[in-house]
């Protein structure tokens, strides 16, 4: 009888044993396969997140339109800042193509091709907008600059304004230039390839290029501006025009050359003439001048 208590009772130790580790087995299952899809999830959802960055990336290089001006330097710009060079000298160009009968187009062109429209070595350092070199009877200050020689000497400005006009007077001034001016104003073809021959620039394609600058940036309206002419715009132009504040030459007005120093509110004091007033004459949209622009006070 004690043998049967004995074995009835190993029995059910042994069912109870079994019963107990099964749901263990289980629950190490279930939890091994409830991780994956959590592992899954996080990897798709990672790369959904980096495609969209890196497209707005490409489009932006796709409008980005820049270019190599080599000239006295190396410079690298874009469309944007020789349109904002543009802006900044056109009214200079006008003003001295009225008092020196140089166009405004070969003018800005030259400006944009010698000076890298501005972002130049010479132009940041010197203000030399034309990389005109010293010459023989300079005076001025000057930089020593590496060009078709090692470290040759290169006239510096306190202002760009000074670069401008001391181009007009180096054209002016040289006899080699003097069939220049000969040419029709407007025909800025002639002009270019004119300064070439006269020896401006040693660069064989250079009439070219300063051809390709007004072309490309419709230089030749103002040009027009000065002369009273209509404009008709260049055909497959790359640039927009910028001709919201030309303004044509009137021989009856009275006109004031700004000065370092001059603002429109001591030039409306200076000829009791309202800022507003000054600024409708002269088709200005701002308060912004420069030195060496004339501006209509009466």
């Amino acid at each position: 009888m004690f043998k049967k208590i004995i074995l009835v009772l190993t029995l059910v130790t042994l069912m109870s044993c079994t019963a107990t580790k099964s749901p263990i087995k289980t629950t190490k299952t279930a939890a091994a396969s409830a991780k994956k899809p959590v592992t899954r999830n996080v990897r798709t959802h990672t790369s959904t997140r980096q495609t969209p960055s890196r497209s707005p990336q490409r489009t932006a290089q796709k409008n980005t339109h820049t270019e190599v001006i080599q000239s006295t330097s190396r410079t690298v710009v874009s469309n944007d800042v020789i349109g904002d060079y543009i802006l900044q000298y056109k009214n200079i160009a006008m003003n001295n193509m009225k008092t020196y009968g140089i166009p405004a187009s070969i003018i800005l062109a030259q400006g944009i091709l010698e000076s890298g429209a501005g972002r130049g070595d010479l132009a940041q350092t010197a203000n030399n907008h034309f990389g005109i070199k010293c010459h023989t009877g300079w005076t001025g200050d000057s930089v020593r600059h590496d060009d078709d020689a090692s470290q040759e000497c290169f006239r510096k400005y306190t202002e760009a304004a000074e670069s401008f006009k001391d181009h007009s007077l180096f054209l002016t001034g040289r006899s080699r230039y003097s069939n220049l001016f000969s040419l029709d104003k407007d025909d800025f073809r002639s002009w270019a390839k004119g300064l070439r021959q006269a020896g401006y620039a040693t660069d064989p394609r250079y009439p070219e290029k300063l051809i390709s600058y007004i072309e490309r940036y419709d230089l030749g309206q103002y040009d027009a501006f000065v002369l009273g002419n209509n404009y008709i715009p260049t055909e497959n132009n790359t640039a927009i025009r910028i001709n919201n504040s030309a303004m044509v030459y009137d021989p009856n007005a009275v006109y004031h050359e700004v000065q370092k120093g001059d603002t429109l509110y001591s030039i409306s004091k200076k000829y009791q003439v309202p800022i507003t007033a000054l600024k409708q004459k002269n088709n200005l949209l701002e308060n912004t001048i420069s030195i060496g622009q004339k501006l209509i006070v009466n």
